[in-house]
């Protein structure tokens, strides 16, 4: 082991230490191990901010503003009342149906742009039913997850994944979609046992919510309308942003300048609701883990992979379906699934299957749920539990979510093998 490598893997540990930990702020150290490798010469400034995506940056920023002017308008209010009723005020059916709605919206757009809309719905509705949002924000979580595993345009790693290996939408969806949907029913049934003792509603609440006019809520309905036009608008570019050459992170920012604009909104305040610790995690995180990827971690992982598997078919899809899972627990799982494309290929070479890219985008997807800082999602959705004081720490999440990412690790693991193995 070279003294960088040395240097950049303590850096890497002492911030997931301090992640963890809790003993700071998560975004106070992630940049500063982003930060550390630079200083201390593990990456070149260059190189660190090169690995910063600042499609994910201004994705989450235009979509925050979009969601921030929404607001205003009482609209949240409106799903939640309306999504109340569906379920009858009983909690647990109310956790199913926001899980359920979080997970068909992540596969049919992408999880950050899915949690950030379903976030003040779910903080709006466990106000009224003087719930704790905190079960709620971790089934979201989760089957957002689960649900952008099921599409080509759900997370961002099957996007890579289908380039690499030239898998159209409708073969992603086929093969994966079976997948998401039995994980999902699993951690849904499993929910009401997990989380029974918080779901408990005061009757009255439960009334009170239900007898409510959701007409009364909105506030402002100029702006609503304005403000659905614009936000469809931005939809449909998210699901032809191909098409169109651009990327997310363009549209949603035209998104957001073009509803600023109709709307006749002062961006000084606009600008305050945007999240900017979350914003700035995500830049120390990428700095962090360029260091990661600059000292070579991955590529000794990746090859050693490949030398272990011994050219069995099987074992290297478990091989790969589980340490994807786990690495992608710990790092984020973009550069993480770049750096495999190439193994997989090698590993794929000889055999005429598309196992090893189902097991890749398996174990990166579902592993993201193992810690908080796993996806995009599960820290948008996390800090914006925070700002509504009901902070979820690194250990109370992993508790609920540990368990289910092994079991539906565990669960992808049968599917693999009966569907592509046997």
């Amino acid at each position: 082991m070279t003294l960088d490598m040395g240097l950049g893997l303590a850096i890497f540990v002492v911030t997931f230490g301090l992640i963890a930990s809790e003993r700071i702020h998560k975004t106070t150290a992630a940049m500063g191990g982003g930060v550390a490798m630079v200083l201390l010469g593990v990456v070149s400034q260059e190189r660190a901010f090169e690995e910063i995506d600042f499609n994910v940056i201004f994705l989450l920023a235009g979509m925050m503003i979009l969601a921030a002017i929404m607001r205003k308008t009482g609209i949240f209010g409106w799903v939640g009342i309306r999504a109340a009723r569906i379920a009858r005020g009983e909690p647990y059916r109310l956790l199913v149906l926001l899980s359920v709605i979080t997970a068909v919206a992540s596969a049919l757009l992408d999880n950050v742009t899915t949690v950030v809309l379903i976030g003040p719905v779910t903080f709006f509705l466990a106000r009224r039913l003087g719930l704790s949002p905190v079960p709620f924000v971790i089934s979201e979580i989760l089957a957002s997850n689960m649900g952008g595993m099921a599409t080509l345009i759900g997370d961002p790693p099957n996007i890579l994944i289908a380039s690499s290996a030239g898998i159209d939408f409708a073969t992603f969806a086929l093969n994966m979609a079976p997948l998401a949907v039995i994980v999902l029913i699993g951690f849904l049934i499993a929910a009401r046992w997990m989380f029974g003792s918080q779901l408990e509603v005061d009757p009255g609440l439960r009334t009170s919510l239900l007898e409510g006019d959701e007409q009364a809520i909105i506030t402002d309905r100029g702006l609503l309308v304005r403000s659905l036009v614009v936000l469809g608008l931005t939809l449909l570019g998210f699901l032809f942003h191909g098409a169109l050459h651009l990327e997310p992170a363009t549209i949603a920012l035209a998104g957001a300048v073009i509803l600023m604009l109709v709307a006749g909104e002062d961006p000084h305040e606009v600008l305050r609701e945007i999240e900017w610790p979350t914003l700035f995690f995500f830049i120390g995180l990428f700095m962090l883990i360029s260091g990661v990827i600059e000292i070579g971690a991955i590529d000794v992982v990746s090859r050693e992979l490949a030398s272990l598997t011994g050219g069995s078919l099987g074992v290297a899809s478990m091989f790969v379906l589980w340490l994807s899972a786990v690495v992608s627990g710990i790092v984020d799982n973009i550069p993480y699934t770049a750096t495999m494309l190439p193994v997989i290929h090698d590993l794929s070479a000889p055999h005429e299957t598309q196992a090893l890219w189902w097991s890749l985008a398996a174990g990166a997807d579902l592993g993201g749920n193992a810690t908080i800082i796993g996806a995009s999602a599960n820290v948008i959705l996390a800090s914006m539990a925070e700002r509504e004081g009901h902070p979820i720490g690194f250990m109370t999440f992993a508790r609920y979510a540990v368990p289910v990412t092994f079991a539906s690790i565990l669960v992808s693991s049968g599917y693999l093998w009966l569907r592509y193995l046997l």
